[in-house]
């Protein structure tokens, strides 16, 4: 997947399933780390680095929600994919709520989890500006994408790898209308046909943060049945 091997944590009690995934994923040129218990997963975190974490909600002591909290205190930018045998849609938004960025019901199709690790380890330097270190400003908000941090209304907040994607997408594309299928396919690595909420709920999280009422949106606007538009002006 990259020359140097991604390093990915894995925190699944499942011992079957997780022998699984570490073999598919050692087969594509990643290193894996597993973990039975949220606990051990957190302490490891506090001494080494890692590209993605692969986080089950259903596990022993603490739950995947309350680990998904706890690993965004340790490292606010790794990219968290959460798994769950239960596919309702409160689950999906409470994984996104608590800071991940992308949720894969259980049973899972082994090629669907391998494109969506892909798309979620794929190294973002096309589209990182220069390296200087300007902010893109907008509304009361200021964004700094180098560094993974903007300053907005409710003081200053730490970006993960995934909302800098998407922010990105956002302020290249300007005043245009970005169709789903090409945010899914440019961040998450998605075919152009895959149906899925993690979108319309990650743009929920960016309203939270940027918008002076998220429930009437002036920057993030939604276009319907095509995207979305961002408008630096707004409305």
């Amino acid at each position: 997947m990259n020359g140097d091997k991604s390093h990915i944590m894995l925190v699944e009690d499942e011992i079957h399933l997780a022998r699984g995934i570490c073999f598919n994923l050692e087969e594509e040129g990643c290193r894996v780390s597993h973990f039975e218990t949220g606990e051990r997963a957190l302490a490891a975190l506090e001494v080494e680095h890692f590209d993605l974490v692969i986080l089950d909600v259903m596990l022993p002591g603490m739950d995947g929600f309350q680990i998904c909290r706890a690993v965004r205190e340790l490292d606010p930018r790794v990219p968290i994919l959460m798994l769950s045998a239960r596919s309702e849609d409160s689950d999906r938004v409470e994984g996104l709520e608590n800071g991940a960025d992308d949720y894969l019901a259980k049973p899972f199709n082994l090629v669907e989890f391998l494109l969506r690790v892909k798309g979620m380890l794929r190294r973002s330097s096309w589209y990182r500006p220069e390296p200087v270190e300007e902010a893109y400003r907008f509304g009361a908000n200021e964004v700094f994408l180098l560094s993974y941090r903007a300053r907005t209304a409710q003081g200053e907040i730490d970006l993960t790898e995934m909302e800098v994607r998407v922010l990105s997408v956002f302020f290249r594309k300007e005043g245009e209308t970005i169709s789903r299928g090409e945010l899914l396919q440019s961040v998450w690595g998605y075919a152009n046909d895959t149906e899925t909420r993690t979108l319309d709920n990650f743009i929920v999280r960016l309203r939270k943060y940027f918008e002076p009422d998220p429930a009437h949106p002036i920057h993030f606007q939604t276009v319907r049945g095509v995207g979305y538009r961002f408008s630096r002006k707004g409305v």
